[in-house]
């Protein structure tokens, strides 16, 4: 099955008081590009969760979007050391006093807490955040699964599409085929003019003979290229069909296709015929323009 380049996938997760929402976006592009977005606390695990989107999403350009919000009660990892700020506290009030100083409680506080070590530091709890990390983990493989099951889906849709084309451009092949019947009988009164008129010229020559009637049947026999042409349909389609379907290889048989397609446009010589080839054309321009944004 098919898979677009184009997909959208977010989801949230809550566990142990942290809730995390993550985001993943891709859109069209010839390569793997990754840009993630996330909180610096987990800065260091960028590499792995690079690793995980190229492992899951292939190919395209790729956003990645964490948010983290807290739901429980957070304990500041700075705090006061309250047994020596009042220490400090009453040290300033007393040498106040003796100097005969009046000072406001709340600049004796600001004082007191400009002294050294008035703040206390905690040391990071390391298994909060391992916990936090499979919180991350956890939300962003969720993301990473419903955008994947967006591209299927929109993968289906352009599969449909191609095969639409895909019939179009064989009932223009069609068409094509019962146009040549009728062209057939054109081109073999204009090569039997050109005979006529080298056996009338004095100086005829039997080589160019043979080279004039060589030239007529190359220009405008078109038998090879539809038979290839409806070969490169039917492979197409098998491709289409199987596991082994992706951007590249259909574009590549678009490209063969496009050449049969041309080499009977200016083969064919034929008004009729030139209109339904500039219909072919058009569709498979179309192809051409979806299979860029399949995986």
């Amino acid at each position: 099955m098919l898979k677009s380049m184009t997909g959208f996938g977010n989801a949230t997760v809550e566990a142990d008081g942290l809730a995390v929402t993550a985001e993943v976006k891709t859109l069209n592009s010839k390569f793997l590009d990754i840009y993630c977005r996330m909180p610096r606390q987990f800065a260091d695990k960028e590499i792995e969760l690079r690793a995980l989107l190229t492992q899951q999403l292939e190919r395209g350009k790729v956003e990645l979007s964490l948010n983290l919000a807290r739901t429980n009660a957070i304990r500041p990892a700075t705090t006061i050391n309250r047994p020596l700020v009042a220490a400090y506290v009453n040290d300033l009030k007393e040498t106040a006093n003796s100097l005969l100083m009046t000072f406001s409680d709340s600049d004796v506080l600001q004082l007191a807490l400009q002294q050294p070590n008035a703040y206390l530091t905690e040391s990071p709890d390391t298994s909060a955040d391992a916990t936090d990390w499979a919180t991350v983990q956890a939300a962003v493989a969720e993301a990473i699964r419903r955008c994947d099951e967006f591209r299927r889906q929109d993968g289906a849709v352009l599969e449909t599409k191609f095969q639409e084309y895909i019939q179009l451009i064989t009932d223009r092949l069609a068409d094509i085929e019962e146009q040549d019947v009728k062209r057939i009988p054109a081109v073999r009164e204009r090569m039997r003019n050109s005979v006529k008129e080298l056996l009338e010229n004095d100086n005829f020559d039997q080589n160019r003979f043979e080279q004039e009637l060589m030239y007529y049947v190359e220009k405008f026999d078109i038998s090879e290229e539809k038979v290839r042409l409806k070969n490169h349909l039917s492979y197409f389609l098998e491709v289409l069909a199987t596991e082994e379907a992706n951007g590249k290889k259909l574009n590549f048989i678009s490209q063969e296709i496009g050449r049969e397609i041309n080499t009977i446009g200016s083969k064919a010589n034929d008004a009729a015929i030139q209109r339904f080839v500039v219909q072919m054309k058009d569709e498979l321009e179309k192809i051409k323009e979806q299979t860029m944004n399949v995986i």
